[in-house]
């Protein structure tokens, strides 16, 4: 195989891949049909997009995708039962995960039953205190109170701890893989249910719950009753569903589209508030949703109180939003300092093991709970492998899991857990968490490797940087951006194009705070592009373009709107370079 632009070795090490040939024709093909511009055909492509197709594509109704909510098993128990709840006025409990998607999915029930004038009562469980997942203290509590407990991302494996409602009735709302045998409990609502058919598996919990919710309304609908505004929540799912890294595909695209535009009228106190702490002054794109908004609403549930985000979420008080808002930014700065301080000694861990291993872990003793599952996300980045970062306390290990495409890291957890290598464990195919006793962490993890041997494998290109096509910074235009954003949102199994800028003159190279680098590039005759490689300097790449300047480099990236002083401009997020020999 040829190495595009004869990049074989770049500055982060990776072999440059160049278009697939074949994809290639058929964008070329796309373009003269459509008349669209080749790199937007490209990504049309590339998605299996025909020509008939494309303008449904580049404009997709939440109405033409959505599924029908019954073809989830116990959807029908399940919404008869919350309506039921609703209607009689009944005292109904919600017992979430302390992360974006179980915040948001929290989130959308509050709301939903707010606009019928219900309140219910939130519960999510202290991450260090009592862990993930429903527990039979917190359940009794809640049965002796409610009619009805709802659990949003998580109880499809808490049998035991669910058996504690009796004879109150719960509901799972869920997304993460589910056992041979389901919790005893009315209604256990999961695309990832053993007995389901894995057609809507690409959803998160929100997105669960939002169909649901759909389902809800239709019975409200037949029974004369007035329904609740699911317009309103869709900036939640869409927040969601980018933030639990959820594949972009399908019903999902079209949440996180038509989300954005929701979110775009600043009508939740909560977002609007959380926007403002992160000083974003531009319309929201998923890239602001994964990377500004869901760390902070994750820091909550990380290194403060769990339930924070949630409440900012659900929150209708402008003040108090505001409030919650600049205390999960604080908290979000806190949690930065201890992820530095853990990642640093993860990654002296896996170095020191070699690379001579399909799973990446490291373990220490006090590593704070709240951020193994970011510092795993950082080291499977750095390491291009799955990987597992475990804090260990009074000889009991928490740990937090993360997968590459193509590798089902869920299933092999649920798979350790049987096998009793763990106390407990689950996810779902890209993340996972688990518990462990210490001494059997080494153990645990060779036994995983066996696990994933053969998806690790099947896997290819893991050394590559996948290039889209070749540009010229004349035309990274605002038109151009435009359209690209049509063939979005970008994500999860979705990438956004990756462009190479061939030969270009480095006029200028600095740092951004300690951990960025911003270059200015530009080929001859044209004006010059701006580039931003965020963390650069923590990596290969920072040190070796620092003293870029009047050198000549071929540069690969993603082309993003920036907005700066009330105007809008393109510039590329730098993700790689290789000298021009």
């Amino acid at each position: 195989m040829t190495a595009f632009l004869s990049v074989e070795s770049s500055l982060t090490g990776r072999f440059w891949r160049g278009p697939d040939a074949t994809l290639d024709r058929a964008a070329e093909a796309l373009a003269q049909d459509s008349r669209l511009p080749l790199p937007v055909t490209r990504i049309l492509a590339s998605r299996g997009v025909a020509p008939h197709e494309a303008q449904a594509y580049l404009d997709p109704k939440l109405r033409d995708l959505l599924p029908d909510p019954l073809t989830l098993r116990d959807m029908g128990k399940a919404a008869e039962r919350i309506v039921a709840a609703t209607l009689g006025r009944q005292g109904i409990a919600i017992f979430a995960d302390y992360d974006v998607d179980g915040g948001s999915s929290a989130a959308l029930l509050i709301d939903w039953l707010r606009q019928q004038g219900l309140d219910a009562t939130l519960y999510i469980p202290d991450r260090i205190d009592e862990g993930y997942g429903p527990n039979v203290p917190a359940i009794t509590g809640l049965a002796r109170d409610h009619d009805l407990i709802i659990c949003v991302d998580c109880g499809t494996l808490s049998h035991e701890a669910l058996a504690a409602a009796a004879p109150r009735d719960v509901i799972v709302l869920d997304h993460h893989q589910g056992g041979e045998t389901l919790p005893p409990v009315l209604a256990v609502v999961n695309p990832n249910r053993a007995d389901e058919d894995g057609a809507l598996g690409h959803l998160c919990a929100a997105g669960v719950v939002f169909l649901t919710l759909v389902q809800c309304n239709r019975l409200l609908r037949e029974g004369g009753h007035a329904q609740p505004d699911l317009i309103r929540l869709l900036d939640l799912v869409a927040l969601a569903t980018v933030a639990d890294v959820a594949p972009l595909v399908g019903v999902n695209r079209a949440f996180v589209r038509q989300g954005l535009t929701v979110m775009a009228r600043r009508e939740r106190p909560g977002l609007v508030a959380l926007s403002d702490v992160a000083r974003l002054d531009s319309a929201p794109n998923a890239f602001h949703l994964g990377f500004l908004l869901g760390p902070r609403i994750n820091a909550g549930g990380r290194v403060g109180k769990a339930d924070l985000g949630a409440l900012c979420l659900s929150c209708t008080d402008t003040a108090l939003a505001g409030r919650l808002a600049t205390q999960l930014d604080e908290l979000n700065r806190d949690r930065r300092a201890i992820e530095a301080a853990v990642r640093e000694a993860a990654l002296a861990q896996v170095e020191a093991r070699g690379s001579d291993t399909l799973v990446a872990w490291a373990a220490g003793e006090g590593w704070h709970p709240g951020v193994v599952g970011i510092v795993a996300a950082r080291v499977k980045e750095a390491m291009n492998l799955p990987s597992v970062v475990i804090g260990v306390e009074h000889g009991i290990g928490k740990g937090s899991a993360r997968s590459v495409p193509g590798v089902d890291l869920g299933r092999a957890i649920q798979r350790l857990a049987a096998e009793g290598l763990l106390l407990k464990g689950g996810g779902h195919a890209m993340a996972a968490g688990l518990t462990i006793e210490e001494a059997k962490i080494p153990e645990a993890m060779e036994r995983l490797s066996q696990l994933l041997a053969r998806e690790m494998a099947e896997r290819s290109g893991a050394g590559e940087l996948r290039i889209s096509g070749l540009m010229d910074p004349a035309g990274a235009t605002i038109e151009l951006m435009q359209l690209l954003d049509r063939a979005g949102p970008f994500g999860q199994a979705a990438p956004a194009p990756r462009f190479a800028f061939a030969d270009q003159l480095i006029d200028s190279a600095g740092t951004m705070g300690d951990a960025h680098l911003r270059l200015r590039f530009r080929s001859p005759g044209s004006q010059p592009l701006e580039a931003v490689a965020w963390g650069a300097m923590t990596g290969p790449l920072g040190p070796a373009l620092l003293e870029s300047k009047g050198r000549r480099y071929h540069l690969a990236g993603k082309l993003e709107l920036s907005q700066w002083g009330g105007r809008e401009r393109v510039r590329l997020r730098l993700d790689d370079a290789a000298e021009v020999i």
